[in-house]
């Protein structure tokens, strides 16, 4: 098994911008909220395109990852397991020893203050916790 060399930042941009533009529906825009969303939060943030074709975000380690299912779209924070969540975002994963995920469906509204406080939350932990930086990382 070859190992593939990272991509420069700007291809994993463009690559993300394309991911979106092909799901020209709700998840499409759903995604771009996400996207939106968490640049909002951490404008410094790192994107990269991993693990055959899913959207990562990097920022002082792992944020998370995106990814487009044919009935929903799955937002997973590396650390959520470590986080609070007072507003139940997480609905996905809640076993995972170290993840938690947020599947979103067709016609559910993203709560964008309980998303930006759960991605506040996951910044800090990786800033005040020794967290893995994923292998090629060009994060900050």
């Amino acid at each position: 098994m070859s190992k593939s060399k990272p991509l420069d930042r700007e291809e994993a941009v463009k690559r993300i911008d394309n991911f979106i533009a092909e799901h020209d529906d709700w998840r499409g825009e759903t995604m771009a909220q996400i996207r939106k969303i968490i640049h909002e939060v951490a404008p410094q943030v790192v994107e990269d395109w991993k693990y055959m074709g899913s959207p990562f975000w990097s920022h002082g380690g792992i944020l998370g990852h995106g990814n487009i299912f044919k009935a929903k779209v799955k937002l997973t924070l590396h650390h959520g397991a470590h986080l609070s969540d007072p507003k139940n975002l997480f609905n996905a994963s809640l076993n995972a020893k170290q993840s938690r995920a947020i599947d979103l469906f067709e016609g559910q509204e993203i709560d964008v203050a309980a998303l930006k406080a759960l991605l506040r939350e996951a910044l800090a932990y990786n800033a005040t916790h020794t967290v893995n930086k994923s292998k090629g990382s060009r994060d900050i």
